[in-house]
C-alpha cells in the first residue's frame, strides 16, 4: 500500500510562490505515475499536472502552463509542485495522487492512491 503525505501549502500574496511536496511511503514511488489535483470550495476536483515514472515527461493543464512545474526525486520518494506567479484563482486544496498505470491521465478515476491534501490560499 502506498501512502502519500502533502506539505508546503499556506497563505501567499498574488504573484508569490510556493513549493508543494508529496512524500510517498510504503512502496517505491518510482513505480508510479504521480500527479497533482486541486479542489476549490464547492467545486469538483481538477487536474493540475502529472509526471511519468522516470520524470522524462510531464503534462499539465492550460491554466498553469508556464507557472507551475511538477518534478520528482525518487531518491527521496518525493514529488514536487513548484508554483510561481500565483493567482487568487489558484486557491484550493491541493492533492497528490499516484497510479501504477503508465498513462499521464487528467482524470481522477485513473489514480489509485491519494493524499489528504494541503491548503493553498492566494490573497489579492
Amino acid at each position: 500500500q502506498l501512502q502519500l503525505v502533502e506539505s508546503g501549502g499556506g497563505l501567499v500574496q498574488a504573484g508569490g510562490s510556493l513549493r508543494l511536496s508529496c512524500a510517498a511511503s510504503g512502496r517505491t514511488s518510482s513505480s508510479y505515475v504521480m500527479a497533482w489535483f486541486r479542489q476549490a470550495p464547492g467545486k469538483e476536483r481538477k487536474f493540475v499536472a502529472a509526471i511519468n515514472r522516470d520524470g522524462s515527461r510531464t503534462y499539465d493543464t492550460d491554466s498553469v502552463k508556464g507557472r507551475f512545474t511538477i518534478s520528482r526525486d525518487d531518491a527521496k520518494n518525493t514529488v514536487y509542485l513548484q508554483m510561481n506567479s500565483l493567482k487568487p484563482e489558484d486557491t484550493a486544496v491541493y492533492y497528490c495522487a499516484a497510479t501504477y498505470g503508465g498513462t499521464l491521465s487528467s482524470l481522477p478515476r485513473f489514480y489509485d492512491y491519494w493524499g489528504q491534501g494541503t491548503q493553498v490560499t492566494v490573497s489579492s
